[in-house]
């Protein structure tokens, strides 16, 4: 039997203390299947669902492209190439898990995956070439084999998202509502999930308005959470809000501690954080310090095409020893660099920089939560009736670090899985039972939130003491200071989009450091300066959940393991 340890302090607070209208005052949507989430593993279940003959309604925080599958550089790792397999796309993904990673997960999602590049190929997708028409597959750090498909270079994420749009506004029973943001999750009396409350912003319209969207089976799609950190590569929209939600309705949570940071950002003062993909050092870009140094060597055997924990702690190490803000991707010795990468190119050329000549500042970034939603290979999270897909789940593929390109896939193919089975569960009645109306606490006049200063204080936080390296006394500082956070807004945070936004970051902040306190060792993506060592005795995840009116932390053992 697993041990629970129960931090003090209550389980979040939900936003319905904040909403007075009764719920079944609210207007109702209802279809078989409820997607919440527009990127690649949300619309790919929407779709393979319409496809089985059910209703699905497809709930978009922004408009349906405003999603990190858009912001996408890398490509799709699939082992479609002479001389790969998919045994070997497994294995290497086992390896870079760090022993966390589900032997039988990686398997599975490893050996669909060519299948899954064949669906998008008849679906119109237009993968790079070579001139004699074979698939042009690149190589990306942790990779024995070229297995990673692209699309217009460094733009597949945003060719992926154009095509599955397209088939999803064409498809006859996929409702699609944009600028909806989900804001809690409803249950039935028996407990299982049907459905949410949302508020959705019309055009025009000076606030949101409530509404509910039931379903026989909700899926969470909603993304990652990088912007809870300072330096992030994903869009604005990337707040954690799926995870706080299945947190406050008592699903389990994995891993979370393990949050990547992709090694190179574009770092110029006033300029905006751009990703340059890790596609460049698998091209022959160098990382070179302050002085001109190639330095990876030090760090790894595989030096520029390290692991991306690897890769980002070396550069954190060389910033510190230099006192510098950042260090450098070189290119010049690299054929025609700017007509292989010429967005880069392009806006490099902007800030003065010629990347065929000039290296390149950069820095790492939040780019992926690796841990997330629990769930198996049917999408089911530990609440019945609830589905997670994509970053905001986590299936055990990715273990205790993400190997490059393995994302979108993942998204893919396990939308496919999902959407296959979502139907065949027995049909029946189901309604949400309303909660009671919220407090009707009226807060002093002058006791008002500042929330762009709350956001900003949060990610400041959250990228000193939770970041690239912790250690003890910056997470139980980083602890005290959420929790007093988390307090507050859950009195005082307006019941609106914005209001939402700020407390899922916080809450889902709060699940990080507490997560990462926890795993007293180093490993993967979560690195303790005070606990530098990998320990036999945590090769098992950390699950967190909310009961008995407090967040509850345990020990899982790894269901089908890998040796490390």
């Amino acid at each position: 039997m697993t041990a629970h340890t129960a931090f003090d302090g209550p389980a979040p607070i939900s936003p319905l203390a904040r909403l007075t209208t009764p719920l079944r005052r609210l207007p109702v949507f209802r279809a078989d299947v409820l997607v919440v989430g527009s990127g690649a593993g949300g619309l790919t279940t929407a779709l393979t669902a319409a496809s089985k003959g059910g209703h699905v309604m497809v709930l978009a925080k922004g408009e349906l492209r405003e999603t990190n599958t858009q912001e996408a550089q890398g490509g799709i790792a699939a082992a479609v190439g002479q001389g790969d397999d998919p045994e070997l796309h497994a294995a290497d993904t086992l390896r870079l898990g760090y022993g966390l990673a589900e032997a039988d997960v990686v398997n599975a999602l490893t050996a669909a995956a060519p299948a899954a590049m064949d669906w998008l190929n008849q679906a119109g997708m237009a993968f790079d070439r070579q001139p004699d028409g074979e698939l042009a597959l690149g190589r990306e750090g942790g990779h024995r084999a070229a297995r990673i498909l692209h699309s217009g270079g460094t733009a597949t994420g945003k060719e992926l998202q154009r095509v599955l749009v397209s088939l999803v506004r064409q498809h006859a029973r996929i409702d699609c509502f944009e600028h909806v943001m989900a804001v809690e999750l409803l249950k039935d009396a028996e407990g299982e999930v049907t459905g949410v409350l949302a508020l959705a912003r019309t055009a025009g319209a000076t606030r949101a308005e409530a509404v509910v969207f039931e379903a026989e089976a909700v899926v969470l799609a909603t993304g990652g959470g990088g912007q809870i950190y300072r330096e992030t590569t994903n869009p604005q929209l990337a707040t954690g809000d799926g995870l706080a939600m299945a947190l406050r309705a008592g699903a389990a949570l994995r891993d979370l501690e393990f949050v990547q940071f992709h090694p190179t950002i574009l770092y110029l003062a006033g300029a905006a954080r751009w990703l340059i993909s890790e596609v460049m050092r698998g091209a022959g870009a160098v990382l070179r310090d302050r002085d001109g140094n190639a330095f990876m060597a030090e760090f790894h055997q595989d030096k520029d095409l390290a692991p991306r924990d690897v890769v980002s702690r070396a550069i954190f190490r060389r910033m510190i020893e230099a006192g510098d803000t950042h260090v450098y991707l070189d290119l010049s010795a690299m054929d025609f660099p700017s007509k292989r990468f010429p967005m880069l190119a392009r806006i490099a050329r902007e800030f003065g920089i010629d990347i065929a000549s000039q290296p390149i500042p950069v820095r790492p970034a939040v780019h992926y939560m690796v841990g997330g939603i629990r769930v198996d290979l049917q999408g089911q999270s530990s609440l019945p009736g609830l589905y997670a897909v994509g970053e905001c789940a986590s299936t055990g593929l990715h273990g205790a670090n993400r190997m490059g390109s393995n994302s979108l896939l993942e998204g893919l193919v396990h939308g496919r899985m999902i959407g296959e089975t979502l139907l065949d569960r027995p049909r029946r009645v189901r309604r949400f039972l309303a909660p009671a109306p919220g407090t009707s606490h009226r807060p002093h006049p002058n006791a008002r939130l500042h929330l762009a200063d709350m956001t900003y204080s949060l990610k400041s936080l959250m990228w000193r003491q939770v970041g690239i390296e912790r250690d003890h006394t910056g997470l139980q500082d980083a602890r005290e200071r959420l929790d007093t956070w988390a307090g507050y807004l859950g009195r005082l945070g307006p019941f609106s989009p914005e209001g939402v936004e700020v407390m899922n970051m916080v809450q889902v902040g709060q699940a990080i450091t507490r997560m990462a306190s926890y795993r007293e060792e180093s490993r993967g993506a979560h690195f303790r300066q005070d606990f530098p060592e990998t320990q036999t005795a945590w090769q098992c995840h950390t699950e967190a959940s909310v009961h008995e009116g407090a967040l509850h932390l345990s020990r899982v053992p790894v269901a089908s393991p890998f040796p490390v």
